[in-house]
């Protein structure tokens, strides 16, 4: 029989999957856990009991929010639901406008932002501009595409059969066109097309052979031609699916109908996509070529303009980008979703995106081999993370956070050059929707019993959804928690942990008065360790007992642990116990050494787990384990 004792001095590895349960002999598996919910591992490798949340506001119903950020300190949050934005500013409603999508569209909503102004596209819907035009005041309007001349400098294409002809009635004025073809639709009323590269639009539509059309140059002759075009975004063609800026160029990745193209305006003419005669500072067009036809699913501005396809990443590289002197190269062939829009995050250098197997993936560049890699974040813990609709990065935290398809939220915690790369799940009394960080603020949409509410992460706040206040002198009686009508509160008064407080008309009656509360929906936090790793021992099969275990915790007033015979309440000074209803919780730091007897009915049975709903923090630095192995 062999005595062990193993140190587990940090929790850099993160959650692991269970299909890692066998893999003693990884690195990860020495510094990861069993389970992590609710809690952020630090990047000290430590961890500690995430953040509540700030009920800000009852929302019109499930959306998305977006980021829109003007400078360091001005900073905007736009709640989208099916038909209109919301804007906040400091928790507080600035404005309400109505917008063009629905419900179901959001999904698929991209956005790109420069200074004040938020450019927004959906394949279905012309892309929209939303601008902030002063303080409080924001205005929603279609793209303007440039114009010189009369000319609109907008994306052309010849769509359908290149043998087509039309032959107009006159040379100029409103003329007549004839088609050979049927290649006319409803749709077209209102676009400009070309004829001859002479600038035109459609007045009317009479058939799908027959149109009239209004002639703004004159045309060289009325005979039946080849040479023609039309919009490349329209109504009948569809509209652009991702845009971002670069080198001082919009640039729009994909349409509905031109799913694998790119356009590039003029430099410094954002709206400008006229290709000229191919001078350096003039628009660029070209599709991405390969052995399959992949849907662009983003565009980002990175070290390179890089473009996300279904089916592989892509480099479009050139120092400056000009149509004689640009480069595509295919990097990697993972491929993006394709079911919903999921836009890449920069994080320390690298682009992070959700690839199409689930994964997230880091694209990032290597100087020694001078590609593009795309490693996979989620190889070992899948299981939390492997569901993503929507993610952001909150700087301040260096936290990744993906809301997955079941409502909870993956926490990453990355710091690649000190290799930390450690996920968390965090959970709350509902389904998270949707999420976005503004400042240092992350933000969180929420559906709880049918009601979604807007919530802001408050590193002050221990419940969800939670309000706060003082009083000039202790009182029972609380007002303003409208929000948790009908609900059973959890309460901290004066740091006293109260007795749960059932809201009725918004309103708290406690068990006794405080002058300062803090009162929400309770979250449970729980850590648990992976199995023993024997194979140093005595190899795997063998047995283990846990004899003692020590944990170092860190401003932690009470501790509530399993060492396999129920949760028990852990003194953790000599004096003042554990009376939390009468007097406020200390926070303790050092050791606390706990002993246990028996052996293990299963031996993939964590050996402890330390869990606890109650309003308190918590802070857990490592854990000595002291254990007798035999065969």
């Amino acid at each position: 029989m062999t005595r062990l004792k193993t140190v587990k001095t940090n929790f850099t590895g993160g959650a692991l999957a269970p299909d890692l349960l066998g893999r003693g002999d990884l690195r990860a598996y020495e510094n990861g856990a069993r389970t992590l919910d609710n809690v952020i591992v630090l990047p000290t490798g430590g961890l500690a009991r995430r953040p509540g949340t700030a009920f800000v506001a009852a929302a019109p119903g499930p959306g998305r929010l977006v980021l829109f950020s003007f400078s360091t300190d001005q900073a905007h949050l736009l709640l989208f639901t099916d038909g209109q934005v919301q804007v906040f500013r400091d928790d507080g409603l600035e404005a309400t406008l109505p917008t063009p999508w629905t419900l179901a569209q959001l999904k698929d909503l991209t956005w790109t932002q420069s200074a004040d102004v938020l450019l927004l596209c959906h394949p279905q819907v012309p892309p929209q501009r939303l601008a902030r035009t002063g303080p409080g005041a924001w205005t929603l309007s279609p793209w303007v595409f440039a114009a010189e001349d009369g000319k609109s400098r907008i994306p052309y294409f010849r769509f359908g059969d290149l043998s087509v002809t039309l032959t107009p009635s006159a040379r100029s004025g409103r003329v007549r066109v004839k088609a050979s073809a049927p290649v006319f639709q409803p749709g077209h009323d209102g676009q400009p097309l070309r004829i001859h590269r002479k600038p035109c639009r459609f007045a009317a539509i009479l058939s799908p052979t027959l149109a009239e059309v209004d002639v703004f140059e004159t045309l060289p002759d009325t005979d039946p031609t080849v040479d023609w075009d039309e919009a490349a975004f329209s109504p009948v063609r569809g509209w652009p699916v991702s845009a971002c800026f670069h080198q001082d160029r919009l640039v729009v990745g994909g349409s509905r109908d031109l799913p694998n193209r790119l356009w590039l305006s003029r430099s410094g003419d954002l709206f400008n996509f006229d290709l000229g005669e191919g001078e350096d500072d003039e628009a660029i067009e070209f599709a991405i070529l390969s052995d399959e036809v992949n849907p662009i699913r983003a565009v980002f501005s990175g070290r390179h303009l890089q473009v996300f396809t279904t089916g592989a990443e892509w480099a479009v590289t050139g120092e400056p980008l000009t149509p004689q002197a640009i480069r595509l190269d295919r990097q990697t062939r993972l491929g993006s979703r394709g079911d919903r829009q999921i836009g890449p995050r920069e994080v320390d250098g690298a682009t992070l995106f959700a690839a199409a197997d689930g994964s997230l993936r880091e694209f990032f560049w290597t100087d020694a081999e001078r590609v593009y890699q795309a490693g996979d974040l989620t190889v070992a813990a899948r299981h939390i993370a492997g569901q993503t609709v929507e993610m952001d990065h909150d700087r301040r935290r260096r936290l990744l956070l993906a809301v997955q398809a079941d409502g909870t939220v993956a926490a990453l915690t990355l710091y690649r050059a000190e290799q930390v790369s450690a996920w968390t799940r965090l959970v709350t009394a509902g389904q998270v929707l949707s999420l976005a960080v503004v400042g240092d603020t992350p933000y969180w949409l929420v559906r709880r019993d049918g009601a979604v509410w807007l919530e802001a992460w408050d590193d002050g706040f221990q419940v969800d959804a939670g309000i706060s206040g003082t009083a000039p002198a202790p009182t029972a009686r609380w007002s303003g928690a409208g929000h948790l009508a009908g609900r059973t509160a959890t309460v901290l008064g004066d740091g006293i942990v109260l007795a749960p407080s059932s809201v009725k008309a918004g309103r708290l009656r406690l068990d006794r008065a405080v002058r300062a509360i803090q009162a929400g929906l309770p979250f449970t936090h729980r850590v648990e360790p992976l199995p023993a790793n024997l194979l140093a021992a005595e190899g795997q099969g063998a047995k283990a007992r846990l004899l003692a275990v020590t944990f170092r915790l860190k401003d932690t007033p009470v501790l509530k642990a399993d060492l396999g015979r129920g949760a028990l309440e852990v003194p953790l000074r000599r004096t003042g116990g554990l009376v939390l209803t009468e007097a406020p919780a200390v926070p303790f730091t050092g050791d606390r050494r706990l002993t246990t007897l028996g052996w293990p009915a299963d031996p993939l049975k964590p050996a402890w787990s330390l869990a606890d709903d109650r309003p308190l923090p918590f802070t857990l630095l490592a854990a000595t384990h002291e254990m007798k192995v035999n065969d």
